[in-house]
């Protein structure tokens, strides 16, 4: 399964079940181990767990490969592992603690533009958080 299509599928899964905070991260720069990472909160151990279980749901019928699934015994951080792509699903207090977004948030993506693509199985990666040119922000003084 692309990579578009599996962070479409796990951005979904986890608005089903009304994750919040939902962030995704390019880190096929940072590592060679997996290209995303996406991190959610979850409000309690069921809603972490219920989380978890949508997301390898969704993979498992879109006929995609769940490499492993942790935490689920205590439900305050649940990791989801998918090969290319690893989803963390906290509570906010252990999201906070850990801050996993300083460690691999240098590259953020639109979570539109992540379902968008998912869906139309386009192989562009547009990616938002890093500085634009002036004329894309619209900042008449720059010298060009």
């Amino acid at each position: 399964m692309d990579i578009e299509k599996l962070q479409a599928l796990v951005i979904d899964a986890l608005e089903d079940v009304k994750a919040s905070d939902i962030v995704l991260f390019d880190t096929s720069k940072l590592t060679s181990l997996f290209e995303r990472i996406v991190i959610a909160s979850g409000t309690s151990n069921r809603q972490t767990k219920a989380l978890a279980a949508s997301v390898r749901d969704k993979i498992r019928e879109a006929g995609g490969d769940i490499v492993s699934i942790e935490g689920e015994d205590t439900g305050e951080w649940v990791l989801v592992d998918l090969g290319a792509l690893i989803v963390h699903i906290m509570q906010p207090p252990i999201r906070n603690y850990y801050r996993l977004e300083e460690i691999w948030g240098e590259t953020p993506i639109d979570l539109d533009t992540a379902r968008a693509l998912g869906a139309s199985g386009e192989k562009s990666r547009k990616k938002t958080g890093k500085a634009q040119t002036g004329t894309e922000t619209g900042d008449k003084t720059r010298a060009g």
